[in-house]
């Protein structure tokens, strides 16, 4: 009789069981495929198991109801046929199916490990979910990349899934998610339509983007997590735009949430809450009535919590040296409470928002403590605004205590705020208002020590409740409580487990200044070029490091020795072995000659490049010698010049060793790219552009000797951009 496939795994565990009586079945071997539709023990060892590429055929399919899988720590590696995360493909697992639990699973190398669809009371836990896809950072030290930004706005057909995932739950009901581990990849946990679930004791931390994402998704206990670097978009003392990054995500009416006693620090935002494009354009709806409690989001390149369009409680939170420790755009009916506000730019942050309660905060070293302002004209775009009253109005501030602040309350275009009892010590300026400001009473006359209001009902019930995962204690390094802790490679944050040579800064005098981070041992500099007098050629780790650049390819290469580790993609290294690591900033000479040229309506590149092209041929409206292309504009491209419709052409010459090289481009909207007349990249189909990761194009050449190079470029409208890339393979 043949076996259906769909239930051989079933079949094959029944006949285990029966041959090996009390012992229990066989372990189970996994094989690219397989269905498995009973509960099983897998054999443990290393599945090197190919996904597709589609995101629509898994490895393997979990189909049935009341079963658990126990991977007993077996690893399924995915994308064993290429090498770099971005490579990564395919699907894992996928589970459909009831009262199914998944354990101890150890799953790598794939653009998602886990799926699950229309599952209730599913449970995965203790699995190690780390190392799968993540996106090639393009922004550096210096300067951020556009194409590196995140965009979630939009996810009603899985637009997440381009991101990857560790665990992507779709329309399951009733989840459990405990006791995983999720690091080295781009997203974590993301939940679209999954509600009443619980989400406890994992550790999704050092990803490139987020570590839990929820969309549509409500009554949903998200508990005692460590969320911890989640971060990209950063360099410290030169930008911290976090490129919407977060610990949290919560996006698109995602209500009646609690998001308890997480540490979610140095992430893009420790929070991240929008209430959704249908918000936006009808005016409807929000994130509403989310709990979020007693959590640490400290160290945020922008925001500890931004929260806007919707109505919630922030309470008993810790909130330091972020940008804004709240930015709470268009808030209504929001309580602010109890929370602590150190060192952040601005504490509490809210244009535009109404019926708002800011009370019993602790304010210390912030430049500003609380700003509420309002705009006199708002976007004609937005549906929200256009049907919505937005004033700024209606605010109590209340029993807050203000400590060391430059400015504690900083007020323009907003009406009906008081409030009484606001203790200040150390404090320069306590109210500052302009004449656009009506009927405001706030008392600063009293001071006092921390108040803790009286707990809700649903506060006491958290408290009291005997709710899983309460009561793990995550520990973190202590030399890592501080913002310029967060170090971002070009595959995401460092996470302080691999040798490193991380590049500081590069001086006026050519001299590059250097972090040399790692684990227990030690580092000697085995070969160099480009460089000359470097301050160390050997030592311990942590130490710092000097050398000046004397060449166009600054490469050194370093040599460690100690305790084992896990470099950036996974790999276990041995104690006692050598194991090499370097850096090369390879910035060849190139003189380019840059033209811009306007265009108008009759010459429409989006139309016909042929025609187009014929712009070229007229006279510049503005020509500039450089050594490297590299623009960003936010408007003109100079002085009564234009901001859109325009087009760049760049031609440059340069000498290079034979080999293969990435030449890469981020263009905003249109490019070309010709080497010795052959284009290698061509993307001048603007429908093609749909996010800010389409802005970067690359393409893989062999070059050597002598080559022009020649960079079209074409700018409709908006923010625009042209960075050029070449690097040795």
């Amino acid at each position: 009789m043949r076996i259906p496939k769909n239930l051989s795994i079933l079949l094959l565990a029944m006949g285990s069981a029966l041959s090996c009586g009390a012992a229990g079945p066989l372990p189970v071997e996994l094989k690219a495929g397989m269905t498995i539709s009973g509960s099983v023990k897998i054999k443990p060892g290393i599945y090197r198991l190919n996904g597709t590429d589609s995101l629509n055929r898994q490895v393997i399919l979990i189909r049935g109801n009341n079963i658990t899988v126990d991977f007993n720590n077996a690893v399924l590696q995915g994308s064993n046929d290429k090498k770099m995360p971005n490579e990564f493909y395919g699907l894992a697992i996928l589970i459909t199916g009831d009262n199914i639990t998944l354990k101890n699973a150890h799953i790598k190398g794939y653009k998602v490990a886990v799926m699950a669809k229309g599952c209730k009371n599913l449970h995965i836990e203790y699995c190690d979910l780390s190392y799968n896809y993540r996106q090639h950072l393009q922004s550096n030290w210096q300067r951020e990349d556009l194409s590196d930004w995140m965009s979630y706005h939009h996810n009603e057909h899985n637009e997440w899934l381009r991101y990857g995932a560790g665990i992507y739950l779709e329309d399951c009901s009733k989840p459990s998610v405990n006791n995983n581990t999720i690091t080295g990849g781009q997203c974590g946990l993301m939940m679209v339509r999954t509600n009443d679930g619980s989400v406890y004791a994992n550790d999704f931390s050092f990803n490139s983007a987020i570590g839990i994402g929820m969309y549509r998704s409500s009554r949903n206990n998200i508990l005692n997590n460590k969320l911890d670097f989640n971060v990209r978009g950063y360099s410290h003392g030169f930008y911290y735009r976090g490129q919407d990054s977060a610990g949290f995500l919560v996006f698109e009416q995602c209500n009646d949430n609690v998001f308890a006693y997480n540490s979610a620090t140095h992430g893009g935002d420790g929070f991240f809450l929008w209430a959704g494009q249908t918000t936006m354009d009808s005016g409807e709806g929000g994130c509403n009535d989310n709990l979020i409690y007693a959590n640490d989001f400290s160290y945020a390149p922008t925001n500890g919590v931004e929260i806007t369009f919707s109505r919630n409680t922030v309470k008993y939170n810790t909130i330091k040296e972020c940008d804004h420790g709240i930015w709470g755009g268009y808030s209504f009916n929001t309580d602010i409470i109890s929370n602590v506000f150190t060192n952040n730019r601005i504490g509490i942050a809210i244009e535009h928002g109404q019926n708002n309660r800011i009370i019993f905060n602790n304010f210390e070293k912030n430049k500003e403590g609380i700003r509420l302002w309002a705009r006199r004209t708002q976007p004609p775009d937005w549906g929200y605004a256009n049907k919505r009253d937005t004033r700024s109005m209606n605010y109590l501030i209340d029993h807050n205590n203000f400590r060391n602040e430059a400015l504690c309350c900083n007020i323009s275009l907003t009406e009906n705020v008081s409030g009484k009892k606001n203790g200040t010590t150390l404090v320069s300026k306590f109210l500052k208002t302009d004449t656009s400001v009506r009927n405001i009473s706030l008392d600063s006359g009293y001071e006092s020590g921390f108040v803790f209001p009286e707990s809700t009902r649903r506060e006491k019930e958290l408290q009291n409740s005997k709710l899983p995962g309460l009561k793990k204690i995550w520990i973190t390094d202590s030399n890592l409580l501080r913002k310029n802790a967060i170090r971002i490679t070009e595959w995401g944050p460092y996470d302080y487990r691999y040798p490193i040579l991380f590049l500081k800064k590069i001086d006026s005098n050519d001299v590059y200044h250097f972090d040399v981070l790692g684990p227990k041992g030690t580092w000697t500099v085995k070969t160099s070029k480009g460089i000359s007098g470097t301050s160390s050629v050997s030592g311990v780790f942590p130490a710092e490091i000097t050398t000046k650049k004397t060449g166009p390819d600054v490469n050194i290469g370093l040599e460690y020795s100690g305790t084992a580790f896990t470099d950036a993609f996974g790999n276990t290294m041995p104690a006692g072995k050598k194991h090499p690591f370097s850096f090369r900033d390879f910035q060849p000479l190139i003189d380019w000659n840059v033209n811009w040229y306007s265009w108008n309506k009759d010459q429409d590149p989006n139309k016909s490049y042929t025609q187009f092209s014929n712009v070229f041929n007229n006279v510049p409206v503005k020509t500039e010698q450089t050594n490297k292309i590299d623009y960003t504009w936010w408007g003109e491209i100079g002085r009564k010049l234009p901001a859109d419709s325009f087009a760049t052409v760049a031609i440059g010459r340069v000498e290079l060793e034979k080999g293969l090289y990435t030449v890469g481009v981020t263009a905003d909207d249109l490019v070309k790219v010709f080497i010795d007349g052959k284009p290698v990249i061509d993307f001048w189909d603007a429908t093609k552009y749909k996010y800010d990761e389409d802005t970067y194009h690359a393409a893989t050449v062999e070059l050597g000797g002598t080559h022009t190079i020649r960079i079209e470029h074409v700018e409709n409208s908006g923010y625009a951009t042209l960075i050029f890339y070449l690097k040795p393979l």
